[in-house]
């Protein structure tokens, strides 16, 4: 048993996975695009996280682009049995580092090739459409045809299961009319709970949420309250936040990402911080508006 057993496990796809995972987004370049100032830091990253016990690692091959997924493969190939690898299809980088929708069934075809390849696997486990109708967060729009598109790839053996990013609630039910769906991945931490209904609604239908940047994304929280929480309890403001998404519900898996491996056993730390319940209310007062960065 490792110390991040001590957040539980939740079922994503046909595995149990620890409660706290590990992010990939940020072994790619600055504004994840190109490559890691140290690939080498990046490998050691990956090698550490897997032998602390995480089983759930969440990547795209659009980060870098391909470069997050190639050194995914390079640290942990062949991969531990029991690990979980869950990507992103949907977009894909313009040559000045821009997101672009790529929703049409050849994109999403070549999409779930260069994942595969990128990452030597034979079949995905879990495969997150992300949609791009409003690049900083959910926004209405019909999903059936890329949704209809992953659904056959499924067909064919090279997808397990079919998971949604950047999405609304009745993108999700709209979508489960097509295929079951298998997580939901949104943006949703501290100072970001638009979620809070859908979150609610998921964890009544035993459907695993994750959620991207819970610690802020690109600007980390901060907030007076958090830091002086974070002091009574002897912990870091990061530890805390995570250990309040831990507590919020029990089917939010989590998956900070760092590029440090000091920054990584901090982060699993948080699998051990029991917040008390006068803790807890300090920080739901927390709450503040803002744009989404893309995921």
């Amino acid at each position: 048993m490792t110390a991040i057993d001590k957040a539980g496990s939740f079922r994503l796809g046909h595995r149990d996975v620890k409660r706290l995972g590990y992010g990939a987004m940020q072994l790619a370049g600055p504004g994840v695009f190109g490559p890691p100032k140290d690939r080498v830091a990046a490998v050691a990253v990956l090698r550490a996280a897997v032998e602390s016990g995480v089983d759930h690692i969440d990547t795209s091959d659009f980060y870098g682009p391909h470069v997050t997924n190639q050194i995914i493969k390079e640290a942990l190939h062949p991969y531990r049995d029991g690990l979980t690898i869950v990507t992103k299809v949907g977009a894909r980088r313009g040559d000045d580092a821009s997101w672009l929708p790529a929703f049409s069934a050849a994109e999403l075809t070549q999409a779930v090739h260069d994942n595969l390849r990128n990452l030597g696997l034979d079949v995905l486990d879990v495969v997150n459409l992300r949609a791009m109708f409003s690049v900083h967060g959910p926004a209405e729009g019909s999903l059936e045809e890329p949704l209809t598109a992953l659904a056959e790839l499924q067909r064919q053996g090279l997808i397990r299961h079919i998971g949604l990013s950047n999405v609304t609630a009745c993108q999700v039910q709209d979508g489960r009319r097509i295929t079951p769906i298998a997580c939901v991945q949104n943006m949703y931490n501290l100072a970001h709970r638009e979620d809070e209904a859908l979150l609610t609604q998921l964890a009544a239908a035993g459907t695993a949420y994750v959620p991207f940047f819970p610690l802020g994304g690109f600007t980390p929280l901060q907030s007076g309250v958090l830091s002086d929480v974070a002091a009574d309890l002897g912990a870091t403001p990061m530890q805390v936040a995570l250990a309040w998404l831990l507590q919020r519900s029990p089917n939010i898996l989590l998956i900070p990402g760092t590029s440090s491996v000091a920054h990584l056993e901090q982060n699993l730390a948080a699998a051990q911080l029991q917040l008390p319940p006068e803790a807890v209310a300090r920080l739901n007062t927390l709450e503040q508006p803002d744009t989404t960065p893309v995921h």
